[in-house]
């Protein structure tokens, strides 16, 4: 199921932590990447299906600096193949002493129109690549090629990134906190809601500004706060 215009307009709107809750509702405990970290500052959320590349542990033999004149190579397919729209994520191992890729590919990714990119790895280039603006989490910068360490073996396959599963055609959200996997067939209906949670969220945000106690508000458990809510939501047309 692809993921529609409207549903990627909400995700844009939303937390991290507010998907994550509407997940945890769900039972999924694991989705979000742990210890990956935004390169710059997003402007809006990261959203995009997952196009997936999986790197393993190299064997020296088969990992020279020749593998890149093969134009089937895992990584080169990934970069010219990821479509626009989607984000490349890549399990590297949880391993940031060799660099899942670096400026000159992410380039590459930005100027085919992708959504961002993931690694629970490092990039190399790291400041060149803040710089393009195009959404980028890792583990943290890394200097040496991915040759060194990660042998890149399987495009599109399910993985493991900071111990989140991955499916391709999952849903990825990326914010200044960090990047969340929300799996393809509950991408609308978490949306749905995690936005229904956000209009909560401000109106409760706006009360304990005020000076409102959050006892009776967050949770709800105060009838008259919703009462409320539903008033201070009509005024704000949310």
């Amino acid at each position: 199921m692809a993921l529609s215009p409207e549903t990627r307009d909400k995700l844009k709107l939303v937390s991290t932590a507010t998907l994550a809750t509407a997940l945890y509702k769900r039972g999924f405990r694991t989705q979000f990447i742990q210890d990956v970290h935004p390169l710059h500052a997003p402007k809006e959320s990261m959203v995009g299906e997952a196009y997936t590349l999986r790197y393993m542990p190299a064997r020296e033999d088969l990992n020279t600096l020749a593998v890149f004149r093969d134009r089937g190579h895992p990584q080169r397919k990934a970069v010219e193949e990821c479509p626009p729209g989607a984000v490349l994520v890549m399990d590297s191992r949880k391993d940031a002493r060799a660099a899942s890729a670096g400026a000159i590919l992410v380039g590459r990714l930005m100027a085919r129109g992708v959504a961002g990119v993931v690694t629970d790895g490092g990039f190399r280039d790291s400041a060149e690549i803040a710089a393009l603006g195009i959404p980028a989490y890792h583990q943290r910068p890394s200097a040496p090629t991915n040759l060194t360490l990660n042998q890149a073996i399987d495009l599109n396959v399910p993985i493991g990134c900071g111990d989140a599963p991955v499916f391709p055609g999952d849903v990825v959200v990326g914010d200044a906190d960090g990047v969340i996997i929300i799996p393809a067939h509950l991408a609308d209906e978490i949306a749905a809601e995690a936005t229904e949670m956000t209009a909560f969220e401000d109106f409760v945000t706006e009360k304990v500004q005020e000076g409102r106690s959050i006892l009776g508000l967050y949770p709800p458990t105060d009838e008259a706060n919703l009462a409320e809510f539903a008033t201070w939501r009509a005024a704000k047309g949310r």
